[in-house]
């Protein structure tokens, strides 16, 4: 596998620092999107195939979520990186905040309201490639802050997306298909995943809205 624990402790300490100093008022992007130039690059590297082992697949073959730092697991780390005004409780439970949603331009006042996606879903992950990894290693996928792999989005709109790809499911926000393609296209790059034809096509399509 191609870079898949390169620099992720470290990603992960510096994150952790960021939140303590900013208190909590950070960005809503993730880190490392590439440029749609660098995506297009990246998108021709990745292999064709068809997707394979969909029957075996099991969400608790994706270790999440880890704890990051003192109380804060990883889905307490990604809402207070990518919301403003977070105040959290001694369980680095979110009390108070906002959050805006790239999928659909929704913001929203109540954690509650908010799922953590993975850009590229974890059964999408396994079926490109993942089934191959050892635990460990769809640990860090599943918990990755150093590259654009975790957003915090409206719920009901993740819970749609479910495991699809782009050539099945788009955010509703075409403004937002660029940035979509880019951070999908840096996560199966990054991971070395496989892509489909219909997905690299749609992709593709995508980065025309760059």
């Amino acid at each position: 596998m191609r870079r898949v624990l390169a620099g992720v402790a470290a990603a992960v300490v510096t994150l952790s620092l960021t939140i303590t100093l900013s208190g909590g008022a950070a960005s809503a992007t993730p880190p490392n999107i590439p440029s749609a130039s660098t995506a297009a690059s990246r998108l021709a590297s990745l292999t064709v195939a068809a997707e394979s082992h969909q029957s075996t697949y099991d969400r608790a073959l994706f270790p999440h979520w880890i704890t990051i730092s003192g109380t804060c697991d990883t889905r307490e780390t990604v809402l207070k990186r990518d919301g403003a005004n977070v105040v959290t409780n001694s369980s680095c439970s979110a009390t108070s905040g906002t959050w805006y949603s790239p999928y659909d331009g929704a913001t929203w006042s109540a954690a509650s309201d908010v799922d953590i996606d993975h850009m590229v879903p974890l059964a999408e992950a396994w079926r490109s490639g993942a089934w191959a990894w050892t635990t460990a290693q769809r640990q860090t996928y599943a918990n990755d802050l150093g590259g654009p792999e975790l957003w915090a989005v409206t719920d009901n709109v993740n819970q749609a997306k479910g495991d699809q790809d782009p050539s099945t499911w788009k955010p509703s926000l075409t403004s937002f298909w660029c940035t979509y393609a880019r951070a999908w296209i840096q996560v199966k790059w990054y991971y070395n995943l496989t892509v489909q034809s219909a997905e690299k096509s749609a992709l593709t399509t995508m980065l025309g809205y760059c």
